[in-house]
């Protein structure tokens, strides 16, 4: 007796069931592709072209900031472009007969730099500093907050500490920025001998004075130091003081300095349109390359030099032989006057590692 082959029912359902989980693999595949995709792309947007999410500063940082107190200071002070001097302070460089008081007075013996003072405004760190400030340079102090982090004390560099300190001034800048403030930030161990405005371009975005000039202000290898800058105020320059501030989470225990120099020749720079600049040592020196001509130095910077004391100490001879060169400067036999070594610095770690080079007064008879 023969039978004929017919389908089990249960052999249809197995083929039914598992046409179903094919269908369902391959759509989790393809959601699973799709997600990485997605994460790859911000993964890829935020190395290089952050989101438009971290392209515009948010609220939450404006809501360190007093904004009412912080704009009647910046309208005060401000040019009638909109532009401001900027500087931090905290308690350690506030004492009297320290860094901020040589910092003042070399507005007032430089050449045409008493009248900047009037642009002044000084971001202060903590209650002393803002106490002190308000006593010699008053009404054009900020009391720059930042909760739950003591400012007070001399940070040195790397410490974990300074790291906070810098990453908040680079936060602080990108508000004056969406306040449409053009800023020049400097340093507060920078000494001012003249005005540098005639020595800035106002159709770049972003300019900025160097440990080391490579002779070319265009070119991204010049060792950037982000004591002196000169920033006009726009959507580009908003934009990349944002890329700035996030790129330090991609470069853990790194200062804005050292992430500047990694992301200043990226592909987002070019990307937005920036337009940057380095400045010459020869207007604009300091310790690590000093400028030789005193008749075209606008300021000169106590960088390469690590520790307080000995940048006051320094600064001192700095400021003495700026003195002497304009005392002289009406009697003067032809012989060249520039800076003396910096003595203090000159035994630190930077020093050692170097070829000395003669930057002392060549005029004798000034040296003091």
């Amino acid at each position: 007796m023969s039978h004929s082959k017919r389908p089990r029912p249960a052999s249809k359902a197995v083929r039914k069931m598992a046409q179903m989980l094919l269908r369902r693999d391959l759509l989790m595949v393809g959601v699973c592709l799709v997600v990485a995709g997605f994460l790859s792309l911000v993964i890829y947007q935020i190395g290089v072209y952050p989101l438009q999410l971290f392209l515009h500063f948010s609220d939450d940082v404006h809501h360190q900031e007093d904004l009412k107190k912080l704009g009647k200071i910046l309208t005060e002070a401000a040019t009638e472009d909109k532009t401001v001097i900027i500087t931090t302070l905290n308690k350690a460089w506030s004492e009297p007969n320290s860094t901020f008081d040589l910092f003042l007075h070399s507005f007032h013996v430089g050449k045409g730099t008493k009248p900047l003072l009037r642009h002044l405004v000084v971001a202060c760190l903590d209650e002393e500093a803002y106490s002190r400030c308000s006593e010699v340079h008053p009404h054009r102090c900020y009391f720059m907050k930042t909760p739950g982090i003591d400012f007070a004390g001399d940070k040195m560099f790397m410490t974990p500490d300074y790291l906070k300190m810098m990453w908040r001034r680079i936060e602080f800048l990108g508000t004056l920025l969406k306040l449409r403030y053009n800023f020049i930030f400097t340093d507060i161990d920078i000494m001012w001998f003249r005005d540098p405005f005639p020595r800035l371009s106002k159709e770049v975005d972003f300019q900025i004075a160097c440990d080391r000039y490579s002779g070319d202000d265009k070119d991204i290898h010049n060792a950037v130091n982000g004591g002196f800058t000169f920033v006009k105020a726009n959507q580009r320059t908003i934009d990349f003081y944002n890329y700035w501030y996030m790129s330090r989470l991609r470069y853990p225990d790194r200062h804005d300095q050292d992430v500047l120099d990694q992301i200043k020749g990226g592909g987002y720079p070019a990307k937005i349109g920036l337009k940057m600049r380095f400045l010459d040592t020869k207007y604009f020196g300091g310790f690590c390359e000093p400028s030789r001509d005193l008749d075209k130095v606008c300021t000169m910077h106590a960088n390469c030099c690590v520790g307080l004391e000995n940048k006051i100490k320094d600064l001192r001879q700095v400021i003495v032989d700026w003195e002497n060169y304009v005392s002289a400067a009406k009697t003067t036999d032809g012989q060249i006057m520039t800076w003396r070594d910096p003595e203090n610095c000159m035994k630190q770690w930077w020093w050692k590692n170097q070829n000395k080079t003669s930057i002392g007064v060549k005029n004798q008879k000034n040296t003091i």
